[in-house]
């Protein structure tokens, strides 16, 4: 699959414009500070779906500092929720311009297509691209990912205003990196697969923000990166142990059998510490009903929110899984850039033996886990270590 996906980014690199650019030379010369500013939407901004510490402009600059050690890199995420291009324009200087970048990229067009013409669209594009480039900034514009059919969203509208990017590009003579083209080679592959990339109908989780940076830095440098074996931000838990370090109180919502275990796991680490716990039922309930339960999580404004969906629940069809287990860690995670700290357990930890079907359970709450760049409570196959000494050794391991 990804390898379809690096052979489209080659095919599309071979339809951009023969000049380089100077953004990519200064990277691999390594002698002065190179600026990129990223401009969007939610879709670029650090949101819940993305696990609400980073996402594509973050792992864009991984991705250059893995092509080019020596560079001087700042990538600096310019998203808002619910933008369009008209909201670019009016705060491209204070978000975008003030920075003095020297590559700006811009994706737009989600919420565009919803209540703007394509004409106005394709207009708002080329202003913002002459006020960049007149501030001495290269620019990349950027299509946005395939998303799930919906009423306010029809595929086919977005193949439009993606299209509309497309040919802004051409006409500009600019680099486009066409992550809607990188997405669908992934659907044109492997409809399952695709689907992993998304944490909802429109946003991608982290899996589709790696695909995103990786097409992105081939469209800067025309080289190929993969960002697959990076794993999610350290440390783990950074708004608890603040806390406790600082003497706090801290409060924890917590699924059975982490309710009971988490304050004694914690007291070993901070024997005085003060822990509010209070329990997440999940006996007797289906994904579907867990996640209806989570939406209540925002408010709640825990420390520490500990996630373990039992591997008894049925799975049901994948695609109703995915959505239900997503939306559990969703609603779990603050809107915006994370206020609190989510970690998720898999759920042989607590139940060392599973069963055939508890065990696709599990593999496909990993694989979304990992999605949603978030840590993750494992158990090694046939250890025995009790479930608490389990725990404080991975709160131990995770405290710095």
């Amino acid at each position: 699959m990804r390898t379809l996906v690096l052979l489209l980014c080659f095919c599309f690199a071979n339809l951009l414009p023969a000049a380089p650019l100077k953004t990519a030379a200064l990277l691999a010369a390594g002698k002065e500070p190179v600026r990129i500013v990223c401009i969007g939407d939610s879709i670029t901004g650090v949101y819940y779906h993305s696990g609400g510490r980073r996402a594509y402009p973050e792992m864009l600059q991984l991705a250059l500092q893995q092509l080019y050690p020596k560079a001087q890199l700042s990538v600096h995420n310019a998203g808002i929720s619910g933008d369009t291009t008209t909201g670019g324009l009016k705060r491209l200087e204070r978000d975008v311009l003030a920075h003095k970048p020297h590559l700006v990229t811009i994706m737009f067009g989600m919420n565009d297509l919803v209540g703007t013409t394509v004409d106005t669209f394709k207009k708002n594009l080329r202003e913002i691209i002459i006020r960049c480039q007149k501030s001495g900034a290269e620019v990349v514009l950027c299509t946005q990912n395939s998303i799930v059919e919906t009423p306010q969203r029809p595929c086919a509208r977005l193949a439009e205003f993606t299209q509309a990017i497309r040919d802004v590009a051409k006409e500009e003579t600019l680099i486009v990196a066409d992550c809607y083209a990188a997405f669908e080679a992934v659907h044109a592959a492997d409809a399952a697969e695709w689907n992993l990339l998304l944490s909802d109908t429109i946003h991608p989780n982290m899996a589709g923000h790696k695909l995103f940076a990786e097409t992105l830095a081939h469209a800067i440098t025309g080289r190929t990166v993969s960002l697959r074996e990076v794993g999610p931000p350290t440390p783990a838990l950074p708004h608890t142990f603040a806390k406790l370090k600082a003497g706090q109180p801290i409060q924890v919502l917590a699924m059975p059998p982490y309710d009971t275990l988490i304050t004694p796991a914690l007291q070993r680490l901070y024997p005085a510490a003060v822990v509010k716990v209070t329990p997440w039922p999940v006996a007797g309930q289906t994904p579907a009903q867990l996640e209806l339960a989570a939406r209540k999580v925002r408010s709640m404004k825990q420390d520490l929110v500990l996630i373990a969906v039992p591997a008894e629940l049925p799975l049901q069809d994948q695609l109703q899984f995915h959505h239900d287990y997503s939306w559990v860690m969703n609603w779990s995670l603050s809107f915006g850039v994370q206020q609190w700290d989510v970690v998720v357990a898999l759920p042989s930890v607590a139940k060392s033996m599973l069963s055939q079907e508890e065990s696709r359970h599990e593999a496909l709450a990993q694989r979304l886990i990992q999605a949603q760049d978030l840590s993750m409570i494992t158990r090694r196959s046939g250890d025995k270590t009790p479930l608490l000494e389990i725990l404080s050794t991975w709160l131990a391991q995770h405290q710095s």
